[in-house]
């Protein structure tokens, strides 16, 4: 061996990305694939945005703003927060790495329900957290339970609750009442993450936007949101998370140099301009549509499908879901299984989920 890994990187869970249409195409021997594993946006990239980007790509020789500063003052103007209750990163997911990095030593616990997000168990491992997992009810949080879970013990004690709502892979949202009694429940030095990735695709009147509902009267939250799902912009990693001046300048003090390119940060930009705002309403409108209108056809061919708040839907098969997705790939649909769970499939274009039904459709569904 070559160096010497720390134990916790030896025995590292790593992070599975979807597979690509051009594995599938390969393994498979297929004239095309569609990929439905990643929970993409399926459109091209927003004209205003993507004309934003190619003019400033002329400028990639020169180092982007460390700090995100225009990017911080438009979202700060977005959400009427102050500038310092801001920060930009790589992703959502870049920002929770940071919090990580800030708040979590060796040894504090972790809690988080499970199945989530499947990067939560890899930075604890990483920071050599410990992992206190609470199992989902009906495929969704009990929250009940996480607040239950949190110790506040001499050697031992809860420095972070993570929470993905919707949450990746069921599709299942926390409400703001839920959220609000658990956040009650819990000390003020646990940070609790509201990671809203696919917050632009809720359509739950019971689940408000946290950083006007929640943030104001617990300045323990963090909400975490991407540019990545409904923005499009999965391919510049831009991200950003709003929370208490403390909690934003912990995760400053820890940001990589430079972590957001400047491509990132000039799409970022455009993505909030008004052009842009009414260009992604109609292209979520679009995809809600869409999700409703493949729910319920998967519903009526007898499968089995958890009720979504996000740009995916999440097929319950258990033990059949290794067999659906292998069936659904050798179609040319690939999708995300998760051993004796579930399937996760990621909305597509309007002839993709054509595609997908018409695939469902020659499986006898699995009750």
């Amino acid at each position: 061996m070559i160096g010497r890994p720390r134990a916790a990187v030896e025995g590292l869970p790593q992070y599975k990305p979807g597979r690509s249409a051009a594995q599938a195409e390969a393994e498979h021997n297929l004239a095309e694939a569609i990929k439905l594993a990643s929970n993409e946006n399926a459109n091209d990239p927003l004209p205003s945005v993507a004309k934003a980007v190619s003019e400033a790509a002329l400028g990639m020789n020169r180092y982007p703003d460390h700090r995100c500063m225009e990017v911080r003052e438009a979202l700060a103007d977005r959400h009427s927060v102050g500038l310092d209750e801001v920060t930009v990163g790589s992703g959502s997911v870049g920002v929770l790495q940071q919090l990580f990095a800030a708040y979590v030593d060796p040894g504090d616990e972790v809690v988080y329900p499970w199945r989530s997000f499947e990067v939560h168990p890899v930075f604890c491992a990483v920071s050599g957290a410990q992992a206190v997992t609470v199992p989902l009810v009906d495929h969704a949080f009990d929250l009940d339970g996480v607040a239950a879970a949190v110790t506040d013990r001499t050697k031992i004690c809860t420095k972070i609750i993570v929470l993905s709502t919707p949450n990746n892979p069921t599709g299942t949202a926390c409400t703001t009442a839920e959220l609000q009694r658990l956040l009650a429940a819990v000390p003020l030095e646990v940070i609790v993450v509201i990671d809203e990735a696919y917050r632009e695709f809720v359509t739950d009147p019971s689940v408000a936007d946290p950083i006007e509902a929640i943030l104001p009267t617990h300045p323990n939250a963090l909400v975490l949101r991407t540019f990545s799902k409904a923005y499009g912009l999965a391919n510049l990693r831009v991200g950003y998370g709003v929370g208490h001046p403390d909690v934003i300048g912990a995760l400053d003090k820890v940001a990589l140099p430079f972590i957001v390119s400047g491509l990132a940060q000039t799409a970022a930009l455009a993505s909030l301009e008004p052009q842009a705002s009414v260009e992604l309403d109609e292209r979520v409108a679009g995809i809600l549509a869409e999700r409703e209108r493949v729910s319920t056809a998967i519903v009526a061919q007898g499968w089995p499908v958890v009720p979504s708040q996000a740009n995916f839907l999440y097929l319950p098969v258990e033990d059949s879901a290794m067999d659906l997705f292998v069936s659904l790939e050798k179609q040319g649909l690939v999708t995300r299984p998760f051993e004796g769970e579930g399937v996760r499939i990621s909305l597509g274009t309007p002839s993709q989920n054509d595609r997908l039904l018409a695939a469902l459709g020659t499986f006898e569904p699995v009750a």
